[in-house]
């Protein structure tokens, strides 16, 4: 507690005292000292369960801080509830986070939002059936493909892959593959029943809606590390080559495919002695939030202060000194 003290000061001195004021407003034996509202996702999806997992481990840690979690269309989604004041915490993929702090589409100006941690990394899937003739995205040229939820980050990094591979929706003519919003759920069962000829999602590895499909009925999943080089050439290095790893969704090869960050975000006023509070919760159970979402990671002082263009948050800032030096 003693290390708290003068980064507080620090806050204080910064002007943001009012805020940490009325976020820690409760009187001794009153309840909780503050109540963070965290933006996730849709209702059993990977930014949801995180949620709830982080929401149980910091009411578990002891009095002072609280975690609401707020159910959303997800990350384009969240990074506008942080702008417009609605939510304190959010849980945003890194392409859409750095889209929305330098002004970029869909954000029509910057967006004031900083980073606490980048917690774990997303793997695209597109997947087809496996009797089909779809082996390559260039070849969803003219076919239907579920391409996320509006409001969605999986719904950013398939447009700019699509847009990669030529068919995009800005294609001329029958160039173009037809893409259809919808989100896990709801493009699992088009998939199924033949209602779209692909499907495109970003999670965690494995993602259970995706393992149960699997299991049902046979699917291909189409290699995307062929289409990181123009992504990053476009839009930055928050893309990545990854592999989803043999044994995954019955694999019996691995696929190459693009791998993008999620981030923890918070309010740039947020006070630095809540941001240290659910950083500490992060680090000492980051096993338990991680086991909710992917499989086999791990959360370490170096992977998570690389946030890109996205700043991190002077509590964050004051958290990993003090922890890691």
């Amino acid at each position: 507690m003693n290390r708290a003290q003068p980064s507080r000061r620090q806050v204080v001195g910064a002007g943001v005292g009012a805020v940490a004021a009325a976020l820690t407003g409760c009187t001794a034996g009153s309840g909780p000292q503050r109540r963070l509202r965290l933006a996730t996702g849709p209702p059993g999806g990977p930014y949801n369960a995180f949620g709830e997992a982080l929401a149980r481990a910091v009411a578990a840690s002891g009095p002072g801080t609280r975690i609401a979690p707020v159910s959303t269309a997800a990350s384009v989604d969240n990074l506008r509830k942080l702008e417009d004041g609605t939510v304190d915490l959010a849980l945003a993929m890194a392409d859409a986070a750095e889209d929305a702090v330098l002004g970029r589409e869909p954000f029509a100006r910057p967006v004031p939002v900083t980073a606490l941690a980048r917690v774990y990394v997303n793997y695209t899937h597109l997947l087809v059936p496996s009797d089909g003739p779809v082996r390559s995205v260039e070849q969803l040229a003219g076919r239907t493909v579920a391409a996320g939820a509006a409001g969605s980050g999986v719904r950013v990094v398939a447009g700019r892959v699509l847009r990669a591979a030529g068919v995009g929706t800005d294609a001329a003519d029958a160039a173009g593959a037809r893409e259809r919003e919808l989100g896990l759920a709801d493009s699992v069962s088009a998939l199924r029943a033949g209602t779209v000829d692909a499907l495109f999602w970003s999670g965690g590895v494995p993602t259970p809606a995706l393992s149960e499909l699997t299991r049902e009925r046979p699917v291909r999943f189409l290699p995307l590390d062929g289409h990181v080089d123009a992504l990053r050439a476009r839009h930055g290095p928050v893309y990545m080559a990854v592999t989803l790893p043999s044994g995954a969704y019955g694999l019996t090869e691995p696929v190459g495919t693009i791998g993008v960050g999620n981030y923890l975000l918070a309010r740039p006023d947020l006070p630095a002695g809540a941001v240290r509070d659910v950083l500490r919760v992060v680090f000492d159970r980051w096993r338990d939030l991680l086991r909710e979402v992917t499989a086999g990671a791990r959360l370490e002082p170096r992977f998570a202060i690389s946030t890109g263009a996205v700043s991190l948050h002077p509590g964050a800032v004051s958290y990993y000194r003090s922890v890691y030096g």
